[in-house]
């Protein structure tokens, strides 16, 4: 099969055909991404690289042998997490480049992937295509919540069979808190932190912890969370009361408010003072109980003493995921992204497509010819 990527990446695309088995005759490649590009070719040394999807002229006979079509178009432009500018951003006008090298190279089929987005975009992106888009949410394949939207005219695509795959699977090593990773992107290589974690639901964390009951308590299940002692505390963040503090069966330590003064004593009695977060551990083996919620134990690998602000960077309390742990999220093969600086491979990863999604729908294509491909 003769393909062309336009917005190409680290080569997803070409991942995805060799995991369904699809052969490859030539695989032509725009990106101006050095990083990616590098990472393609350590991988998939004979994909022709092009360069910058603007600076390549399609109009030429030697295009007209192409089968498929695939692209990315930037998704910044249209994401919620964004501004919002979609068409009137140089990036989300990319998509209009796609619909010209649709016409102008007329493949057999063609695959166009971005973010969920407001209707009225969905509408205008599907009236050039000329077709509907499925959404399918990577979580049915992957550890990893990640709603995408999918133009295509490969036929019969539907929803993909759940396969069960939880975040814990694909640790290299400590523990999390949900069944699925929230939704990688392209800032992952930044970190996060307790707070923006837990309040603003954004970029996975990972934790040594477990749960193993809950607490007597009135409430939604979240707060009635008990976790093991074999680790350090899931969230040591304040909840403004409501029992909503997080709850660990270990006798390590107390997220607690307490008075203390400059040189970070307890000074519970100086009225004056302001009431500080403080993450406490007392060493003493023996755990609070659970029933005194303003006091509630927690695990944390830190020395005997105070913390003064519950939401501390005690990074050896938390972690981002892994580069590998990333791969992993995207069904990408292990170790695929080596070869460049961590960063740029959480960028990579986060700018890259769900594998094992591309591979499902994309296997279509064999359905419809058996062993007898389309390459003209």
């Amino acid at each position: 099969m003769n393909v062309l990527s336009l917005f190409d990446g680290m080569s997803c695309g070409q991942q995805a055909l060799e995991r369904v088995g699809i052969p490859i005759h030539s695989y032509h490649a725009c990106e101006i991404d050095k990083y990616a590009m590098a990472v393609t070719q350590n991988n998939y040394p004979y994909t022709i690289q092009h360069g910058d999807v603007n600076n390549t002229d399609f109009t030429t006979s030697a295009w007209q042998g192409v089968d498929l079509l695939l692209g990315g178009s930037p998704c910044q432009s249209f994401s919620y997490a964004g501004k919002g500018l979609a068409f009137d951003d140089p990036r989300g006008q990319l998509f209009f480049r796609f619909v010209e090298v649709l016409q102008q190279v007329k493949p057999k089929f063609f695959l166009l992937e971005n973010v969920k987005m407001k209707q009225e975009y969905v509408d205008i992106i599907s009236e050039h295509l000329g077709v509907e888009p499925i959404q399918i949410n990577s979580s049915l394949v992957s550890a990893q919540h990640r709603k995408r939207l999918y133009w295509t005219n490969i036929p019969n695509v539907t929803q993909p069979t759940d396969k069960g795959i939880q975040l814990k699977d694909v640790l290299e090593c400590g523990c999390v808190d949900r069944e699925k990773s929230y939704c990688l992107d392209a800032n992952y290589w930044k970190g996060g932190n307790l707070k923006m974690y837990f309040e603003k639901s954004r970029r996975q964390l990972v934790f040594d912890c477990l749960q193993v009951g809950q607490a007597d308590i009135n409430g939604h299940d979240i707060i009635k969370r008990v976790y093991s002692k074999e680790g350090k505390a899931p969230a040591l963040n304040s909840m403004n009361g409501g029992n909503r503090e997080p709850k660990v069966y270990c006798s390590a330590g107390a997220v607690t408010g307490r008075r203390i003064d400059e040189n970070n004593i307890r000074k519970d009695y100086q009225l004056e003072l302001p009431i500080t977060q403080c993450l406490e551990v007392n060493g003493k083996q023996k755990s609070r109980s659970l029933s005194t919620i303003t006091k509630d134990t927690i695990v944390s690998p830190l020395p005997k003493g105070r913390y003064p602000n519950a939401y501390g960077e005690h990074k050896r309390s938390w972690r981002k995921l892994t580069p590998l742990e990333c791969e992993r999220l995207q069904t990408i093969k292990d170790n695929y992204t080596e070869g460049v600086s961590n960063s740029q491979r959480y960028k990579m990863i986060g700018n890259g497509w769900t594998i094992d999604v591309i591979a499902h729908i994309l296997k279509n294509i064999k359905h419809l010819y058996g062993n007898e491909l389309p390459i003209r």
